[in-house]
């Protein structure tokens, strides 16, 4: 099995990286249990977010040693605890855990001798329900983008209040203010129970490097019912332009010998984007405008439990 951790060569070849250029890195506190490679980042509580410094804001010594100029609030508060450090090395993502440190001249973080790569789980996709979404461009015909439901959200239920992290209540509430004033100037707020995920995703969803910079992901599925759908991701992985249509195609597993799915087309229309304070998500939420008789009444059973009349 290949170690995720970088060669002496390899990590001098980084150490010089970051002394020669402006390279931005992010700051996390992790847990002071957690050092084994790999593990997973975890936060404090989920009010704790990863916190991106400006290549201009440090400066790495040749010991090795990082210096913070002029660091947030943000990160003075994680003085003295373990934090994870990662960045991006021609596109590859790397990360080392160490303690933020004070100095005489401020903050410092010493980059330890292990420096690993950035290594990313498969996810295990439910089974029960999936979409792809349709559009074309100037270079391809044929584009298509797969989406799954993003664990821990409801789809055809109704959103509950109490699924929003105590801490994030606040902040999400006042999104939720903002956008229900939005959708009602624009004619879309419907029952407006669309926009609970959509503020709660807003307000809980933390930047994640990747194991290859830049690389396209799947989008995540925050909610559906009968009449809407609505998709999530970094605002740099959302290419769905607000007012445009798209074909989507919806699949449901079904418990029959002969067909094991039931596939159903039609078209959406994006309603509205909405994005967090600091533009780094965004959210879709879209209209069905073409679709079948039959797959409304299959959507609004679902969603409701009632027959459709």
């Amino acid at each position: 099995m290949e170690s995720n951790s970088l060669s002496g060569i390899e990590r001098e070849l980084v150490l010089q990286y970051l002394i020669d250029g402006n390279v931005p890195v992010t700051i996390t506190p992790i847990d002071d249990s957690e050092n084994n490679e790999g593990s997973e980042i975890k936060p404090a509580s989920s009010a704790i977010f990863p916190v991106a410094l400006k290549g201009e804001q440090i400066k790495v010594l040749e010991q090795g040693i990082i210096l913070l100029t002029n660091p947030p609030k943000s990160v003075q508060n994680f003085q003295t605890k373990n934090v994870r450090v990662e960045f991006y090395f021609n596109r590859l993502g790397l990360y080392f855990n160490t303690e933020l440190k004070e100095v005489k001249s401020g903050l410092a973080l010493v980059i330890p001798s292990s420096i690993n790569r950035i290594t990313e789980l498969e996810k295990e996709r439910p089974l029960d329900f999936s979409a792809t979404l349709f559009y074309s461009c100037k270079e391809k015909t044929d584009v298509h983008i797969n989406c799954y439901p993003l664990e821990g959200y409801r789809l055809f239920s109704k959103p509950i209040w109490s699924d929003v992290p105590e801490d994030l209540q606040q902040k999400t509430k006042s999104y939720l203010e903002e956008f229900i004033a939005h959708a009602r100037k624009q004619g879309t707020a419907g029952n407006g129970l669309q926009l609970i995920p959509v503020c709660r995703y807003l307000s809980e969803a933390k930047e994640k490097m990747q194991a290859v910079e830049g690389r396209a992901e799947p989008l995540d599925i925050i909610y559906a019912d009968y009449e809407r759908i609505v998709f999530a991701s970094t605002a740099s992985n959302m290419h769905l332009d607000s007012g445009a249509e798209y074909a989507l195609e919806l699949t449901f597993p079904i418990e029959s010998t002969v067909i094991k799915t039931r596939k159903m087309f039609l078209t959406c229309c994006v309603e509205a984007l909405y994005q967090n304070d600091e533009k780094t998500f965004t959210t879709a939420v879209c209209r069905y405008t073409s679709i079948k008789e039959e797959d409304v009444r299959f959507l609004y059973e679902k969603s409701t439990n009632k027959i459709f009349v």
